[in-house]
C-alpha cells in the first residue's frame, strides 16, 4: 500500500513517534510532508513520551493522534496505555502504527524475536484492538478496518496497525545529513586504541556493529565488549551496575544521543552515584541514523551542561579527532567520572556486518573477563 493512500484513510493530522526501519515509508513521508512541525509532527524521546503527548493533543484539540514505534517500544507505552489512556481511566483515543521486527518466521536479530513474537500478545493484554497490513492489505480492506474502528476510537479506546516489512512504499527519498566531518567508524577506533583492555559497553544500533567489525578487523578479541543489542537507552545503567561492582576497572560506555534521550534520567542517577572509574562517551550525530537518519533534538541541546548538572565531574564537547584523542587520554588517566560528547556526521558503511556471535556467548565472554 503507497503510504499517502495509508495516511489518507486514517485521516489525522498529527503524528508523534521513534522512528522504525519497517515504518521508513511513514517516516519519510512526514518528514518530507511537515518535517519537525509542533502542530502536525514531532519526534519524541520515546514511546511512552509519545503517548503523553498524544494525549495532550487529544485533550486540547478533541482529535485523534497517531503515535507510531518500533514494536520493540511497546514496553514504553505499556504505563501511559494502561493508566492514562484507557477507557477505564481517561479514555484518550489514540491510533498506533507499529513495525513488526522480529515477526515469527522471518530472520531478524536476536533482541528482536522474542518482542516480535508477543508483539500482538501485547496489544491484546492492552486492550487494544489490532490489525497487520501488509504487502497484500488493499486500500478498501483497510478503509473498511478503519470504519469498524472509527466507533473504537469515538468510544475512547485506542487500536494498533501492526505493519510489516515492506507493507508501506513511499517513492521520494529523503536526505539526511549534517556538518560535522567526524564519522562514526573512525570514532569507534580512536576509542578502541585508548582504552586498550578496558571494559566498554557499547549500544543500540550501528554503534555496536562497528566495535564489533573493529576487533574483528584488527584481530582483538570481543569479550572486552558488551554489546547492548537492544533495549535502547540502557547502556549507561549497565554500564554503571558494572562500574559499581569492578572498582578495579575502568568502564567505557560508548552511547548514542537518540539511545540518551530516550531515558536520560539515568544520567542523573550516574552522576548522584559517582563512579570514579566510568567514562561515559556520547556519540551525537542529532539522528536516528540506525533506523533511517530521522533527526532527534540532540543537535539543539548542551549535553556537556545536562551532564554536568547531573554531577558528572568532567564534561566536554569535540568536533576534530586531535580533541577527541586529548579528551579519551585525560579520561583514561582521570580517577573522575568523565562526560565526552562526540560532535558525528551521519552515515555509515553499506557494506557494514553485523555481529557473528550470540548474545549469550557475548554475555558469557564479557562475564568471563570481567572475573579474571
Amino acid at each position: 500500500m503507497k503510504v499517502e493512500d495509508f495516511v489518507d484513510v486514517l485521516g489525522c493530522d498529527f503524528y508523534t513517534g521513534v522512528p522504525d526501519s519497517q515504518l521508513k515509508a511513514l517516516c519519510n513521508y512526514l518528514m518530507n510532508t511537515y518535517g519537525i512541525d509542533e502542530n502536525h509532527h514531532i519526534i519524541a524521546a520515546n514511546e511512552g513520551n509519545c503517548a503523553a503527548l498524544a494525549a495532550g493533543y487529544h485533550l486540547a484539540t478533541g482529535k485523534v493522534p497517531v503515535v507510531y514505534m518500533q514494536n520493540s517500544g511497546e514496553g514504553n507505552i505499556i504505563n501511559p496505555v494502561a493508566s492514562l489512556l484507557n477507557d477505564q481511566v481517561y479514555a484518550i483515543p489514540a491510533i498506533f502504527v507499529i513495525g513488526w521486527r522480529g515477526e515469527p518466521g522471518i530472520h531478524d536479530e536476536p533482541q528482536h524475536i522474542y518482542q516480535g513474537k508477543i508483539t500482538c500478545d501485547l496489544l491484546d493484554l492492552m486492550d487494544i484492538e489490532n490489525f497487520v497490513i501488509d504487502k497484500d492489505t488493499s486500500v478498501d480492506e483497510f478503509q473498511s478496518v478503519m470504519a469498524q474502528y472509527k466507533e473504537i476510537l469515538d468510544n475512547g479506546k485506542n487500536v494498533a496497525f501492526v505493519v510489516r516489512k515492506n507493507a508501506l512504499t513511499y517513492d521520494e527519498k529523503v536526505e539526511y545529513k549534517n556538518d560535522n566531518d567526524m564519522v562514526r567508524e573512525d570514532i569507534i577506533a580512536h576509542i578502541v586504541d585508548v582504552t586498550g583492555e578496558d571494559p566498554i559497553v557499547s549500544t543500540t544500533g550501528k554503534a555496536s556493529r562497528e566495535l564489533f567489525e573493529n576487533r574483528t578487523n584488527s584481530n582483538k578479541s570481543h569479550k572486552y565488549d558488551f554489546l547492548t543489542v537492544g533495549s535502547m537507552g540502557h547502556s549507561s545503567s549497565i554500564a554503571l551496575g558494572v562500574a559499581i561492582n569492578k572498582p578495579d576497572k575502568r568502564i567505557w560506555c560508548v552511547d548514542g544521543d537518540g539511545a540518551v534521550l530516550m531515558h536520560m534520567g539515568s544520567m542523573a542517577v550516574v552522576g548522584n552515584v559517582n563512579p570514579d572509574n566510568f567514562v561515559h562517551i556520547v556519540i551525537n550525530n542529532g539522528a536516528h541514523e540506525t533506523v533511517g537518519g530521522m533527526p532527534t533534538v540532540a543537535s539543539n541541546m548542551d549535553l556537556v551542561a545536562i551532564a554536568k548538572a547531573c554531577g558528572y565531574n568532567y564534561a566536554v564537547s569535540v568536533d576534530n579527532f586531535d580533541d577527541l584523542d586529548m579528551e579519551l587520554q585525560k579520561a583514561k588517566e582521570m580517577n573522575k567520572l568523565c562526560f565526552i560528547e562526540v560532535m558525528c556526521s551521519i552515515g555509515a558503511r553499506d557494506d557494514l556486518g553485523r555481529p557473528t556471535t550470540t548474545a549469550i556467548e557475548n554475555k558469557e565472554n564479557f562475564m568471563e573477563f570481567l572475573n579474571q
